[in-house]
């Protein structure tokens, strides 16, 4: 089977499963002009993909080799398997690099396999192994070490923060002009991107802040949080962490918290499965019981505790138990979502932090695809995050090799409307940039856009 025309910097991208995942990633990358192959057992799930977009599929075994040739393996640039079987996902990128000369990208979230994970990528010669679950807990942590914040991104491997975070009424920010900000607030950060209303704005020096507007800012770790705790926000970590739900992401997550020091609760209905946590997780607090049941959150303490979690694996539960818990405490509430599309309703229910890790793992592949694109190689993105309902791109650039965007002065560079450099980090680093500043070899790069589809740095250029 051949693949359709591609576009200039098109791929040939085979995906393995119609799943929640898959869906996005055929959404994303169709858009982004690559040429997509589905594979899934079942022909409603493909069929309902086919009719939506421009793309090829076949039913059958994704880690069955002629499956596989017939999809075009052995001309593919790159295979990604999303199945729900960790197994075979991994079986299906072993056979395409047998088949085929593609880079291959596998999702397993098993926690069996996840201290193998290094050993796995190393082995089998995958350039990505995604664990959604895993991903999600960090970043549902990531948010309570800072429980004022609506979401935290980190970039520049730890060493910068992006905070997004909502002004309420009276606070310092509130009138202020971007161009003031240095002079009212020492912390040396930048502010990205401003939401207000349904409007997303990359602003001007001139631009005033407003109480209620959701506002995303960036710097150094240290400066972030010092910034958030200028302008009167908390920036010490919860103490203490309720979860409703014994899953995957409540292990990881239970795990990341308790290594900070954090104590854990984790409400399970299944008996069986509150005794392999207990093994699992000796110090967390496992209570055998139904999550739903008001009079046992209430029982638990669900009014006094500092951050609440419902994970239990069924969206509207989660939503439920999110509302409640901000009705009679509070708590810090973080609400994961795996299958609700409904983001423009959602967001009039005030749910406040809301992790999607479908939309987590789709980031990182589409990093991936998009350097690879660019440069070949997938080495030119090291992160991407969405923000404000996909109206913005956060991106790190590695530079890697000298081009018109090197050794220029900012002053001179011609960048595209509604490009921010956010920040250069040198060696470790962390610069906000003024027009004297160049980016040099070795830099990486934080961009904000609200352009969608740029590969290299090359493209914030006019």
């Amino acid at each position: 089977m051949a693949f359709g025309k591609s576009s200039k910097r098109g791929l040939k991208i085979i995906i393995v499963g119609c799943g929640k995942v898959g869906r996005t990633l055929v959404d994303r990358l169709s858009k982004e002009g690559h040429d997509i192959v589905v594979i899934d057992q079942k022909q409603d799930r493909i069929d309902n993909l086919t009719n939506l977009y421009d793309i090829m599929g076949i039913q059958g075994n994704g880690a069955s080799y002629s499956i596989q040739v017939e999809a075009g393996i052995k001309d593919a640039d790159l295979i990604i398997a999303v199945t729900n079987s960790d197994e075979l996902n991994l079986l299906c990128c072993t056979i395409a690099k047998q088949v085929g000369d593609c880079a291959s990208i596998a999702r397993v979230r098993n926690p069996d396999y996840s201290k193998e994970i290094s050993y796995l990528q190393e082995k089998l010669g995958l350039v990505m192994i995604i664990n959604p679950e895993f991903e999600a807990a960090r970043e549902i942590s990531s948010i309570l070490s800072l429980p004022s914040t609506l979401e935290v991104s980190s970039f520049a491997h730890g060493q910068a923060e992006l905070v997004e975070f909502a002004i309420e009424e009276g606070n310092v920010l509130d009138g202020l002009t971007i161009k003031d900000l240095s002079s009212n607030i020492s912390s040396k950060v930048l502010i990205t991107a401003v939401k207000r209303g349904s409007d997303v704005v990359i602003p001007s020096g001139d631009y005033t802040l407003r109480a209620g507007d959701i506002v995303c800012a960036v710097g150094a770790r240290r400066f972030a949080r010092t910034f958030l705790n200028e302008i009167g926000f908390k920036t010490r970590q919860v103490r203490d962490c309720l979860i409703v739900g014994g899953g995957k992401s409540s292990f990881y997550l239970a795990k990341l918290l308790l290594q900070a020091r954090i104590n854990v609760r984790i409400i399970e209905r299944d008996k069986e499965r509150c005794e392999e946590l207990s093994v699992m997780l000796p110090k967390a607090t496992i209570i055998n019981g139904d999550g739903g049941d008001e009079a046992l959150l209430r029982e638990e303490g669900i009014e006094y505790v500092e951050s609440f979690v419902p994970l239990t694996g069924i969206d509207e539960e989660n939503i439920l138990l999110t509302l409640y818990a901000n009705q009679v405490s509070n708590a810090k509430v973080v609400t994961k979502v795996n299958r609700i599309s409904f983001d423009n309703v959602l967001s009039q229910l005030n749910l406040g932090s809301v992790v999607y890790p479908r939309h987590i793992t789709a980031e990182s592949i589409i990093a991936y695809v998009r350097a690879k694109s660019a440069s070949g190689d997938g080495d030119d993105i090291l992160t991407l995050y969405h923000l404000f309902d996909q109206k913005v791109e956060a991106i790190e650039f590695n530079i890697s090799e000298q081009s018109k965007a090197t050794g220029v002065p900012f002053s001179v560079l011609q960048f595209k409307d509604n490009v921010l450099i956010a920040f250069i980090n040198r060696n470790g680093t962390i610069i906000i940039p003024s027009g004297s500043d160049t980016i040099e070899v070795g830099d990486t790069v934080m961009v904000v856009t609200t352009h969608t589809g740029f590969g290299s740095i090359l493209d914030t250029l006019r």
